[in-house]
């Protein structure tokens, strides 16, 4: 079956450009590796809501219901992506496992399936494998470990101490969280920059979109500064001692007696929960679009490939580029790229002699 356009991954980012090519009228299809709408955000801990309120969280021609500066949960962002892929054609259950170059276009490989489309977009996102560091290995078998991709609420941890390596938003966040109901130690690599959730009573993004800060792109000089710094949104090394969480530095080595530390202390932990973020799989994409350390190179999105374009990355453009209230300005650009593209070429024009 052939396409104008085929997009891959029914996420966020994947539904914003089903959204706007269903605008132009393309022939177009989804095409989205779980068998439900919005599977990745239901698969995540149940406590979990989102740092921007719901006035920033709308896609495309459908905004986030509810009181605008609450923070949404996790089930309200599953059932607000639910209800807007209702009207798009996502076929669930489609893992794709190849993609490569066909005359006039791309051929997709999908559950024995081959598909052909004049232009890809590749939307499969930033959390695609969970990155464990190699230390894991050498726990003690008795040793609980979860990615926290795996963690779901305190009811499914043993009792006894936990250690969470990880210092970022969820690693504070869960670490938090167990806190009333377990011994919680938090392992922290590199500190980042804790930020208030309200500033003087105003919710945070409001203040970063009013001065300008959430549209700096990623080539300007703030940008690059800011690309390579993560925050902490709500959380902080005071806040979490606060909640009787013991803060460690990094987790250098591991055995049979539990996990050391830079700073020379171990722990002997019943549960690990490794904090430590996802990396990408495009190992699928058979396309000559890749630089040093697998990264895709492109503008924007726009890749040196003619028709394939990529969306949803982390500062794909601006600091809001993965997020859900943001991704459709990325979006938008996409689909203005595929449409040019798609544009019959102006006739040549005849030169007078």
């Amino acid at each position: 079956m052939s396409y104008d356009v085929i997009v891959i991954g029914g996420g966020q980012a994947g539904l914003a450009a089903g959204h706007l090519l269903a605008r132009q009228g393309r022939r177009f299809t989804i095409l989205e590796a779980t068998g439900a709408p919005a599977a990745a955000w239901r698969d995540r801990w149940d406590s979990l809501r989102l740092f921007t309120p719901a006035r920033y969280d709308g896609l495309p021609g459908m905004p986030f219901p509810g009181e605008p500066d609450r923070y949404p949960t996790r089930d309200e962002v599953a059932d607000y992506l639910t209800r807007y892929a209702e009207d798009l054609p996502v076929e669930y259950g489609s893992r794709v496992t190849g993609l490569r170059p066909a005359a006039g276009g791309y051929r997709v490989e999908v559950g024995g399936r081959v598909l052909e489309a004049r232009q890809v977009v590749v939307a499969t996102g930033p959390f695609q494998l969970p990155r464990t560091p190699a230390l894991s290995g050498s726990l003690d078998a008795s040793v609980l470990q979860l990615h926290s991709g795996e963690y779901r609420n305190p009811a499914q941890i043993p009792e006894g101490a936990v250690l969470i390596v990880g210092g970022g938003n969820t690693g504070y966040q869960v670490a938090e969280e167990l806190s009333a109901t377990h011994e919680v130690h938090l392992s922290v690599g590199s500190r980042q920059t804790p930020l208030p959730q309200r500033v003087l009573g105003r919710d945070l993004f409001r203040v970063l979109t009013a001065v300008g800060a959430m549209r700096k792109t990623v080539d300007s000089r703030i940008g690059r500064r800011m690309k390579d710094r993560d925050v902490l949104i709500g959380s902080s090394p005071r806040g979490a001692r606060r909640h009787g969480v013991r803060l460690h530095g990094r987790a250098t080595g591991a055995g049979r007696d539990g996990v050391r530390f830079a700073d020379g202390a171990s722990l002997a932990p019943r549960t690990v929960i490794w904090a430590t973020g996802f990396t990408r799989d495009h190992g699928w994409i058979d396309v000559p679009v890749f630089g040093d350390g697998g990264a895709p190179i492109h503008d924007r999105g726009v890749t040196p490939a003619r028709g394939l374009y990529f969306l949803g990355l982390p500062w794909q453009h601006t600091r809001g580029s993965a997020l859900l209230g943001w991704v459709k300005e990325d979006a938008e650009h996409i689909a203005e790229r595929i449409a040019a593209a798609a544009a019959p070429a102006a006739p040549e024009r005849a030169v007078a002699a």
